[in-house]
């Protein structure tokens, strides 16, 4: 498989990502879940991204959809449309899966996939962290991770405004 079949391989359906799951559950791999909006990737998304996949054996990132982005951020966003942002995350090594949801949140995803670990970052408190139910409720983790100092898709967006 070359490198372009690799990534295109990591971008699933939801009924592609339940045939992965069912593999990966069989092999007793685990699952780590995280999602957001990954606009202008930056070295704190890196960061995140490689820590969250480090507690586990297979990391899911859920990613929002154009019209979810621009619910939660405002109409200027995304700057950077989801196949160019799907794309970019499932380039990462550490990436197993990268899917779209256009829901408000990742519930419906996270009841989906089961996962072992859920992470966000520690802007939230654990038990408030949306599908903390679904995870804990199977017995698996719920884990915030510090994000980098510094390093937003938002201050890029005012650095680039400002020049």
């Amino acid at each position: 498989m070359n490198h372009h079949q690799h990534i295109a391989s990591k971008l699933l359906s939801k009924n592609s990502l339940l045939e992965k799951l069912k593999l990966w559950n069989d092999a007793n791999e685990k699952i780590v879940f995280t999602n957001g909006c990954f606009d202008i990737i930056h070295q704190g998304h890196i960061d995140y991204l490689a820590k969250a996949a480090d507690l586990g054996t297979k990391l899911i990132i859920g990613v929002n959809t154009d019209a979810s982005v621009s619910k939660l951020k405002g109409k200027h966003r995304p700057i950077q449309d989801e196949k160019s942002r799907l794309l970019i995350l499932a380039s990462f090594e550490f990436t197993d899966v990268v899917i779209l949801f256009d829901e408000e949140t990742p519930y419906e995803l996270i009841k989906l996939i089961q996962p072992d670990v859920l992470v966000k970052g520690s802007d939230y408190k654990a038990e408030n962290i949306v599908g903390y139910d679904i995870v804990t409720a199977k017995g698996g983790e719920v884990k915030t991770l510090d994000f980098l100092d510094g390093f937003s898709t938002s201050a890029i967006e005012k650095k680039i405004k400002s020049t």
